[in-house]
């Protein structure tokens, strides 16, 4: 049976005419003249029987019916891409792994140890794109996860397994122009300090001072900021005290940019984990990441 598909070349033309809400701007991006571009939208208007554009003083916009089409066109235009570009990287020559990662620890943990794979590995390319929290593995294209949470959390992620990686240890680290001169901090000192906050933990400082037996009236005080990376560099920059995973600052501590005013490491709740599909159609690529990962990082598996 034939499908009920429309020309590619029609939706391009769509897909760009409704990013940039211009035929005119359409042409210039695909090379085409607007003539062109105008055809292709009046035919592909024809196909589905559905007005997709309607006329403006200022030019075109989206119908309600094209703006829900045309977020579903965007989608799988890029997958389509993605997937042709898969097939022309590899030639037909070893396999592909499309990880989502949380991004700092993808930036600073993962990336600097894939050389290190690829010679373990030659016929393996991992794809990587960043995601913060759970999602569903059958409306991505991602193979695995590698995902920083709690064992609540893991346990919740609907139709999925897990194999716990790394705990996560935190520790208080800042520039050391911030202690003008002194090394040894008490946790009530450090009190007194800036405090970064990490916008996604919200009470990590609080469950620090906690575990010192500290009250510290201003654990939920200072700028917050949303990633890891992000706190780090304010705290490279003098800002403040930072409280972040001792794996993620490696760099900084080794050259000096960050200190240790408080040496009270805590285990956190949270571990690095890598999560799969439930079941047992995990691609090969899937299998040799893990025994990679496992090999550095492994202590076993998760509930």
């Amino acid at each position: 049976m034939r499908r009920k598909i429309p020309s590619l070349q029609a939706l391009a033309c769509f897909e760009a005419a409704a990013r940039h809400q211009s035929y005119t701007r359409a042409a210039q991006e695909l090379a085409l003249t607007q003539g062109a571009v105008s055809r292709q939208l009046t035919a592909l208007e024809e196909f589905v029987g559905v007005a997709l554009f309607k006329r403006t003083r200022h030019g075109v916009s989206l119908t309600d019916c094209g703006r829900d089409y045309a977020a579903q066109v965007a989608v799988r235009l890029q997958a389509l891409e993605q997937d042709t570009l898969d097939v022309m990287s590899m030639q037909g020559r070893g396999s592909v792994l499309h990880l989502a990662a949380v991004p700092t620890f993808a930036t600073r943990w993962l990336i600097p140890r894939l050389p290190a794979l690829k010679r373990a590995q030659p016929g393996l390319t991992v794809h990587i794109e960043t995601r913060t929290r759970a999602f569903m593995f059958a409306d991505t294209p991602f193979d695995c996860a590698l995902f920083a949470g709690t064992p609540d959390q893991v346990r919740q992620w609907a139709g999925t397994r897990a194999v716990k990686l790394l705990d996560e240890v935190v520790l208080p680290v800042c520039h050391p122009g911030l202690l003008q001169g002194q090394d040894n901090f008490s946790p009530e000192a450090l009190a007194l300090l800036p405090l970064l906050q990490q916008s996604t933990r919200p009470d990590a400082w609080r469950q620090w001072f906690e575990a010192q037996g500290v009250a510290a009236v201003q654990a939920l005080s200072g700028a917050r900021f949303e990633q890891f990376s992000m706190t780090v560099a304010a705290a490279v920059h003098g800002m403040g005290v930072a409280l972040v995973p001792r794996l993620l600052i490696a760099d900084e501590l080794a050259r000096g940019e960050l200190v240790v005013p408080c040496d009270r490491p805590l285990a956190s709740q949270r571990a690095y984990y890598l999560v799969r599909p439930e079941g047992d159609d995990s691609p090969p690529a899937t299998q040799i990441f893990l025994d990679w990962l496992l090999l550095n990082t492994g202590i076993g598996m998760a509930d």
